[in-house]
């Protein structure tokens, strides 16, 4: 009996100490961030950014352990290929998206025709960043940015993405009350990155702003504006799942690589379903994204385009393979 109550008190001692040693290092953390907030309000100055939108912005910022964590733990780095593309492109969204397609669809065609960019390609977009606008996040943008920005793994990117934040609240293009969205600072049905919305944001009704918080012109124009700014090619696909013959040269795997279609057709590559490669003067890479699985892609200019948006090779190919399942009710859309 008196074994064990020594043990207890020994587990009692530890778990003290630990969680002392948590509370200190956060509150180590909190002072740390507290003066790397007055630096950083000098250099918003500089850059162009008034005393005024500052105080209003910083008033109840604090650093946000939350969204560091997040930041360890995003699901491109935790889910095998399979994992990731069946929680992104359930049957559920797929539905809803073919839907959204549907009802959006005139809109979404005159955005087409002046940008280029697909209206399937947009609404997978949607769908894939906040599954149709139900879910943009409730992060204080603000609050999210300074502590990525305050983190020293991508400090100099999220510092740039608070300036640009800060301009748009300087400007008037947006309000502190919209300044909600991801933990990575990314705000609307789309996720715009600050520095995106202030850069690409389309007023297209027009009504002299911009409205990324409900489906409508400005939002579709918005992400096809990046995207065609970024190298969008219409009429050509993202990429498509292939089968890859036995003995394959793995030097030839990668982004890195680009060969004409003919070129994979002669090594042995088919489609998915056993078919020859499209007789297509197109360049396309051989991706293999997870080493674990043996699935084959082979990509186009178009799937770079999407990495430009998330530099992730599972988050392109989500987009890419969901556009793809609710594009086949284009036709129907088309009559309606």
């Amino acid at each position: 009996m008196s074994h064990r109550v020594s043990i207890q008190g020994i587990i009692v001692f530890v778990l003290f100490f630990a969680v002392a040693a948590i509370c200190q290092a956060t509150e180590s953390e909190g002072a740390g961030f507290d003066s790397w907030v007055q630096q950083f309000k000098g250099e918003a100055i500089t850059a162009g950014i008034s005393s005024g939108t500052l105080e209003n912005a910083f008033s109840r910022v604090s650093y946000n352990e939350l969204v560091i964590k997040l930041d360890r733990n995003q699901p491109e780095f935790k889910l095998n290929l399979s994992q990731y593309l069946s929680r992104t492109i359930s049957s559920i969204r797929v539905k809803k998206g073919r839907n959204e397609l549907n009802k959006n669809y005139p809109l979404l065609e005159k955005v087409a025709r002046k940008y280029g960019v697909p209206p399937h390609v947009l609404v997978a977009l949607w769908g894939i960043e906040t599954d149709f606008g139900r879910v943009t996040g409730g992060f204080p943008i603000i609050e999210a940015l300074a502590t990525l920005s305050y983190d020293p793994r991508r400090s100099a990117f999220f510092k740039k993405e608070l300036l640009d934040a800060l301009h748009l609240l300087d400007d008037g293009k947006v309000s502190m009350s919209q300044m909600e969205g991801s933990w990575a600072g990314a705000m609307g049905y789309l996720q715009f990155l600050p520095s995106v919305f202030r850069k690409y944001g389309v007023d297209f009704e027009p009504d002299g702003k911009i409205e990324i918080w409900q489906q409508g012109g400005d939002l579709f124009a918005s992400g096809a504006n990046y995207l065609s700014v970024s190298g969008w090619q219409p009429g050509w696909k993202w990429g498509r799942e292939v089968l890859v013959p036995s003995g394959l040269d793995p030097s030839l795997i990668g982004l890195s690589t680009q060969k004409d279609l003919s070129y994979w057709q002669g090594l042995g590559v088919r489609t998915a379903k056993g078919a020859s490669l499209p007789a297509a003067q197109v360049s396309a890479s051989l991706i293999h994204p997870d080493k674990s699985e043996n699935r084959y892609f082979l990509i186009y200019d178009n799937f770079r385009v999407l990495m430009k948006w998330n530099r992730s090779t599972y988050y392109a190919l989500a987009v890419g393979m969901l556009s793809d399942s609710i594009k086949v009710n284009i036709r129907l859309a088309a009559q309606n």
